[in-house]
């Protein structure tokens, strides 16, 4: 199995349009040790000519120029892009449908909240039904995706939930949000093979580490987990936000309640973070937040990386 990361960064990228953060400068200088990142989506492919996205980021366009394996390659008309799974309905995971109109035929895989967001929202038609292929999933029911063309892709995904919330642009003012609530909003894919062995966990959003999740995790052989941001205050420290990280739905990387000491114990043989906020300092090459997520057994994410399994 192969793994294409082809956008590490939270919403917004790295650096964010509008962010002057240090961080943010650095990426702009061209500097080495501050590599700029799209926003956060993977690929992943049995045998490199038939593709899954597991969530379409604005960035899109960009991502399937960058990746020759993304390329049209036969007629005039063609994708190896064969389906997409959504993990929730951020912006930064649905707004790259709209670059694969055209008629194009694919398979749409979420959960039906997020299917009837999709549906509530009129320009996600774009998404011609007589060619795209919208398929509800069930928390904790395996699916084996499918090419456009039937053929089974040797990939099943076990959706299940992790603790989370409903997307920033569908909360309602009117009512408190419910964060690190557990259902449909937010989910994370357990990917198998064909024969049923698990080989790698996806889960770019993740509130808090809870006895379950951490069961599940424990002893695996891959995790590409949340790391949005190396402290809960880090926006508002840094004067670029008035949000924790605990309301918008992620844990931080540091702190006794944070990802790095929650997986201390997990035995997960290789751990990589990846949707990255343009803030976090774990993005920088030199910085002491690398060196100690680094000493911890903590990959960083960058785009364009690849993993074969």
């Amino acid at each position: 199995m192969r793994i294409k990361v082809l956008g590490a960064a939270a919403g917004g990228g790295y650096p964010q349009w509008n962010c002057n953060h240090p961080n943010s400068r650095r990426a702009r200088s061209s500097d080495p040790a501050a590599s700029q990142r799209t926003q956060s989506s993977i690929a992943v492919s049995i045998e490199g000519e038939r593709w899954f996205l597991f969530n379409a980021s604005p960035d899109l366009r960009q991502q399937i120029g960058e990746n020759e394996v993304l390329h049209p390659s036969q007629g005039l008309r063609h994708s190896p892009i064969q389906g997409v799974v959504l993990t929730n309905a951020d912006v930064d995971h649905i707004a790259g449908l709209l670059n694969l109109r055209e008629s194009q035929p694919l398979c749409l895989y979420g959960t039906n909240k997020v299917l009837n967001v999709l549906q509530a929202n009129s320009i996600f038609n774009v998404l011609n039904p007589k060619f795209v292929h919208r398929n509800a999933l069930t928390l904790e029911e395996p699916v084996e995706l499918c090419s456009v063309d039937g053929v089974s892709s040797g990939i099943v995904v076990v959706p299940f939930s992790v603790p989370g919330k409903v997307a920033l642009w569908l909360e309602d003012e009117s009512e408190e949000v419910a964060l690190a609530a557990v259902g449909e909003d937010t989910i994370a894919l357990e990917v198998q093979d064909s024969a049923g062995e698990v080989q790698f966990f996806y889960i770019p959003g993740c509130a808090e580490m809870t006895e379950e999740l951490a069961e599940r995790l424990t002893g695996a052989p891959l995790v590409l987990f949340d790391g949005t941001l190396w402290r809960d205050d880090e926006m508002i420290r840094e004067n670029v936000g008035i949000k924790t990280g605990k309301r918008m739905g992620h844990m931080s990387l540091s702190g006794k309640d944070g990802t790095i000491a929650a997986f201390e114990n997990l035995q997960v043989a290789r751990k990589i973070f990846i949707h990255i906020n343009t803030t976090n300092p774990v993005l920088l090459e030199d910085s002491e937040e690398r060196a100690f997520a680094t000493k911890a057994d903590w990959e960083v994410s960058y785009d364009g990386m690849e993993i074969t399994l």
